[in-house]
C-alpha cells in the first residue's frame, strides 16, 4: 500500500521550494499527500521564492534557480493545495482556564483530543512547511502541538524545514512542559541567515524587520547538554536526521530533506548528518 504524508503549511506565506523539494521526492515514489492549514484556507507562496532574480539579504546571491521557480510557481497554481485541511476543524482548542465551568470544558478537550492518536493512524509521516510564515501561525499554534506529539506517541517521522522547525521546539506536553527535541541533534535557520530587515508576511502589509525570535537560540536551549544545534555555517546544505524527526535548515535543504523522509520511511535511516 502506497504510504501517506501530511503537510502542514502556513496561511500566511510558505516558501516554495520548501514545499516543492519534498512533494518531488514523496510523488517520485507515489506517496500520497494531503495538505492542512490552520484554518482551511488555501496556502500561497511567498512572492519571493517564486522570483529567480530575487537575492537573499544574508547570502548574497539568488536561492531560487529558473527551474525551481518554474515547477514551484506551477505548484502554487495547481489544484492540489485548493482544499487543505482545516486544523480548527479537526482538532479541538484548549480552553483558558479562566471560562466559566473550565473543569468540565478541559474534561470535553481530552475527550475530543483522545480520538487525535487513531486520526492519524493513515499517515506515515508529518511534514512541517517552513518560510516566514509559520511564525505567525504554526510556531505557537496549539493545534499544531498537538498534531505534533501525536506523531511523536506513534513513532512516526516528522519532516520540519526552516521556521517551521519552531513547532518542535513550541511542542510540549502540557504537564511536564519539556521540550520534545531535549536530547536531540537538529539543524534550522541559524542567525547567521537571518534576515537583518524585511521579514514579511502574505496578507499582512507589514515590515517585521528580523525575525520576531532567533530560531537558532531557541532550538539550542531546546535540545539541551545532551542534544546539539547544528548550524553548519558556510555548508551548502544542512539536514539532520535524529529519529523520529528530520529537520532541514534552509531553502537549499529542502530537496536533500525530502529525499531524507524517504530513506526513513524507505530504508530506515534513524541517524544523518551528524
Amino acid at each position: 500500500m502506497s504510504k501517506k504524508i501530511l503537510a502542514v503549511l502556513s496561511e500566511y506565506g510558505y516558501w516554495g521550494e520548501e514545499l516543492l523539494g519534498p512533494l518531488v521526492a514523496f510523488d517520485r515514489q507515489g506517496y500520497g499527500v494531503v495538505f492542512a492549514t490552520p484554518n482551511g484556507k488555501r496556502p500561497q507562496a511567498l512572492p519571493p521564492s517564486l522570483d529567480p532574480g530575487y537575492v537573499d539579504p544574508p547570502l548574497g546571491r539568488s536561492v531560487t534557480t529558473p527551474e525551481v521557480a518554474v515547477a514551484a510557481r506551477e505548484l502554487d497554481e495547481s489544484d492540489r493545495l485548493a482544499s487543505p485541511v482545516s486544523l480548527a476543524d479537526w482538532i479541538p482548542e484548549r480552553p483558558y482556564d479562566s471560562e466559566p465551568n473550565a473543569l468540565r470544558l478541559i474534561e470535553r478537550y481530552y475527550r475530543e483530543l483522545s480520538t487525535l492518536d487513531e486520526d492519524i493512524a493513515q499517515y506515515d509521516g508529518l511534514v512541517i512547511v517552513g518560510g516566514s510564515g509559520p511564525i505567525v501561525d504554526l510556531a505557537n499554534n496549539g493545534r499544531v502541538h498537538e498534531l505534533v506529539l501525536s506523531f511523536v506517541r506513534a513513532d512516526k517521522p516528522i519532516l520540519a524545514l526552516c521556521y517551521g522547525i519552531a513547532a518542535l521546539a513550541f511542542a510540549r506536553d502540557w504537564d511536564d512542559r519539556s521540550s520534545i527535541i531535549w536530547g536531540k541533534h537538529v539543524t534550522g535557520h541559524c542567525k547567521e541567515y537571518d534576515y537583518k530587515d524585511g521579514t514579511g508576511f502574505l496578507g499582512v502589509n507589514f515590515n517585521m524587520g528580523p525575525p520576531p525570535y532567533p530560531l537558532e537560540y531557541i532550538l539550542r536551549d531546546a535540545t539541551g547538554p545532551d542534544g546539539r544545534f547544528h548550524g553548519n555555517v558556510g555548508k551548502e546544505t544542512s539536514v539532520i536526521v535524529d529519529y523520529p524527526f528530520i529537520t532541514a535548515r534552509s531553502t537549499p535543504d529542502s530537496f536533500l530533506g525530502g529525499d531524507k523522509m524517504v530513506e526513513v520511511l524507505e530504508s530506515g535511516l534513524r541517524r544523518f548528518g551528524w
